[in-house]
C-alpha cells in the first residue's frame, strides 16, 4: 500500500521556548485516516504545520504522495486540504462571493463539489460568513476542503462545535472521502470518540515526541489496562509488555499493556477506550 503521507524524524525547535518537536515519525497509507491524539501545547499544530510547509522545520524529510514537500511546493499545497478549529476564510463576504475567490485561487476548483456539499450541509449562501455560528464555520471549511480535488486532507480540530447531529454528517463525509483507496486524512481531534468512530490508525503525541503508534483495532483488541498496588506494579515495571504507567487515588498503578493475553491474577482486564488510553499515556510515563 502506498503511503499518500510520510514524516520522517522531524524535528522543530522555537527560539525563546522549551518547547521542541523531537524526531516525529507517521505515516498515512492510501485509503486511510490516522488519529492524532495529543493535549494542547503536545506538538500536532507544529507537526500538521510543518506537513504544510507553513512552518520551517529543522529536520527532517516530509513527502507528500512521494515528493519532498518544501515551505514553496505550491503545487503540491493544491493537493491538501486543511481545516483549522477556526475559519481562516474571509468573514465580510457570502458564500457565493467567497467562491468567486476560491475559484481564482485553486487551480482544481470543483463547483458542482461544492454546491453539494453547502446544500448537504444546509448552509445560506446569501448570509455573511462572519454571521455564521461556530459549527456553519467548520462546515464550510469542510466543503472547501473539499471541493478542490485535495487527495491529502490535514484537519485540526474539524469537529469542534458541532453538535452530535453535525459531527457524525461530517465523520460520514470524511469516511467516503478515503473510500476510493487513494486519499488520507490527518486528523487530530480532542473529542476521542469521533477518532474512535472513524480512525484506522492512532498517533500519541506528548511533549513534542510519539509516545504510541498504534492500529486501532488493535488498541482496542489487543491492548489493556489493569490496575494493582504499587508495590505490586514493581515486580513488573520491567514486564516487556508493559506500555505506561500513572499512579492514580489510593497509591495504585494504573498499567496498559500491549498484550491482555500477558496479564495474570491477581491482575484482572478493565473496560477500556480510547479516552482512557491517552488519558493514560498523557498523564503517566513510558515504561
Amino acid at each position: 500500500m502506498t503511503a499518500i503521507l510520510e514524516v520522517n524524524h522531524l524535528s522543530k525547535r522555537y527560539k525563546k521556548s522549551e518547547f521542541a518537536l523531537r524526531d516525529v515519525s507517521l505515516t498515512i497509507p492510501s485509503g486511510s485516516i490516522v488519529g492524532f491524539i495529543g493535549q494542547n501545547g503536545a506538538g500536532k499544530s507544529t507537526t500538521m504545520g510543518a506537513v504544510l510547509g507553513t512552518l520551517y522545520k529543522d529536520q527532517g524529510v516530509i513527502r507528500v504522495f512521494g515528493q519532498e514537500m518544501h515551505t514553496d511546493n505550491q503545487l503540491l499545497k493544491e493537493d491538501i486540504g486543511v481545516v483549522y478549529d477556526d475559519m481562516k476564510l474571509p468573514k465580510a463576504i457570502t458564500i457565493k462571493k467567497l467562491e468567486k475567490v476560491l475559484k481564482r485561487i485553486y487551480k482544481c476548483w470543483n463547483q458542482r463539489t461544492f454546491h453539494h456539499y453547502i446544500k448537504l450541509f444546509n448552509l445560506p449562501n446569501d448570509k455573511k460568513l462572519q454571521d455564521f455560528s461556530r459549527g456553519m464555520s467548520m462546515k464550510l471549511s469542510v466543503a472547501v476542503a473539499l471541493s478542490h480535488e485535495a487527495k491529502l486532507l490535514i484537519l485540526d480540530e474539524a469537529t469542534a462545535g458541532l453538535d452530535p447531529s453535525g459531527r457524525e454528517e461530517v465523520l460520514d463525509v470524511l469516511k467516503a472521502f478515503v473510500e476510493n483507496q487513494e486519499k488520507g486524512i490527518l486528523m487530530s481531534s480532542h473529542i476521542t470518540s469521533d477518532i474512535e468512530k472513524i480512525a484506522d490508525q492512532l498517533v500519541f503525541i506528548k511533549d513534542g515526541e510519539i509516545v504510541l503508534k498504534v492500529e486501532k483495532e488493535e488498541l482496542l483488541n489487543s491492548y489493556a489496562i489493569a490496575t494493582c498496588e504499587e508495590k505490586q506494579y514493581k515486580k513488573i515495571v520491567n514486564h516487556h509488555h508493559v506500555v505506561a504507567h500513572r499512579k492514580i487515588e489510593n497509591g495504585e498503578v494504573q498499567i496498559l499493556f500491549n498484550n491482555r493475553e500477558a496479564i495474570l491474577p491477581p491482575l484482572e482486564v478493565q473496560p477500556f477506550s480510547i479516552d482512557d488510553v491517552t488519558l493514560l499515556l498523557m498523564k503517566g510515563e513510558k515504561r
